[in-house]
């Protein structure tokens, strides 16, 4: 699948990798709807990248409003081709700390954005992809969603992070499976750590410990190399069913 005149929704689209990838898609010829809570901000990126988008205010764990973000997309440029996950939370803490248990809340309001979004999103996005007419591969539609590292190398404080992003790994070849009837395929991305206003707000001492364990690039991701890769896996339909690390071998130890 090619982005020129295509038609994608992206979750979290008002910044970081989402942002990214709106950004990126935009300027490949694709249509975007941007999908995120961040009203103003959301805004102002349609403001700048004009006629080819659309903001909605969305929360992900909401099937109104994601029925709502779909429904928008179709009426608004015709159809939907993409869906690219990008919203989420970060929400750590140890499983018995300082101060008591882990609050239960904080974990469930974790897997309920990270895991429950996304699942949410990818059903409605599938349901409105299976009216499209299939190319020449059979292909109506691509789901991207994004896991993380830590699904694998989940560090001490992050069991919610890393059982959130875990789920979204784990449920990408059942997926795939599933949907292949449809036309449509899934494939998660896993990133390492990014540059993105989410770990711009981690604390100094978690930053250098991260970098420390990045063996090449020595740096965080940029946003634009996850916006890139998002593209690869749009335009190679022999990718489908597979989490893929975008990590520069970063391996996260402990904590």
């Amino acid at each position: 699948m090619q982005i020129l005149d295509r038609v994608f929704l992206v979750t979290g689209g008002a910044s970081g990798l989402g942002e990214a990838c709106a950004r990126h898609l935009v300027a490949g010829g694709a249509r975007v709807v941007v999908a995120d809570l961040q009203v103003d901000r959301g805004r102002e990126l349609v403001g700048e990248l004009g006629s080819p988008t659309h903001f909605t205010s969305t929360d992900v764990t909401s099937p109104e409003q994601g029925a709502a973000a779909v429904r928008q997309a179709v009426e608004r440029f015709g159809k939907l081709d993409g869906l690219i996950s990008c919203a989420g939370i970060l929400g750590g803490a140890r499983i018995v700390g300082r101060d008591g248990p882990h609050d239960l809340a904080t974990f469930e309001q974790v897997i309920r954005v990270n895991l429950i979004g996304v699942f949410n999103m990818m059903r409605l996005a599938a349901d409105a992809m299976q009216q499209n007419e299939p190319n020449e591969d059979g292909e109506r539609g691509v789901i991207i969603n994004t896991s993380s590292v830590a699904a694998y190398e989940g560090q001490i404080g992050q069991a919610a992070y890393s059982a959130s992003k875990g789920g979204v790994a784990s449920m990408t070849l059942p997926a795939a499976r599933e949907l292949a009837r449809l036309g449509i395929r899934v494939v998660a991305i896993a990133p390492g750590v990014f540059e993105t206003a989410m770990m711009a707000a981690t604390p100094d001492s978690l930053r250098e410990s991260l970098l420390e364990q990045a063996p090449f690039p020595r740096r965080f991701g940029k946003p634009s190399e996850f916006a890139e890769f998002a593209q690869q896996i749009i335009e190679n339909s022999m990718l489908n069913g597979s989490v893929l690390r975008l990590d520069g071998a970063t391996r996260m130890g402990s904590k």
